[in-house]
């Protein structure tokens, strides 16, 4: 990853509602949910919600499947890995163990 396609990214979580609902998102795990179900449980407009949910996947942060007649949103969990392997890159001065667990998890796997 790129600092401009990081920039990107962080540019799409800088709105409040965005980083919840990318934070909600990830606490449901790769079930995911409806956009009207994200909406009710962060207490954000549904029309305000659709919008969010369209810039967070055009960033690659979450994804939609379609499920009958609903879509279903999810994070997307490579996008978010390479954003934080990206900000962890060059972490601590070459002391990985000073950036916990995540990255040491990253080495051993």
């Amino acid at each position: 990853m790129e600092i401009k396609e990081a920039t990107q990214l962080f540019s799409a979580l800088s709105q409040e509602s965005r980083l919840a609902t990318v934070k909600h998102l990830i606490k449901l795990g790769p079930r995911g949910a409806p956009a009207g179900d994200v909406a009710k449980a962060l207490d954000v407009p549904a029309p305000t919600m659709s919008f969010h949910l369209k810039e967070l996947e055009r960033a690659g942060l979450i994804h939609a499947r379609r499920e009958g007649r609903k879509i279903i949103y999810a994070a997307d969990y490579g996008g978010l890995r390479e954003l934080i392997d990206f900000l962890l890159a060059d972490c601590c001065g070459g002391d990985k163990r000073l950036c916990g667990p995540y990255v040491i998890m990253k080495e051993s796997a």
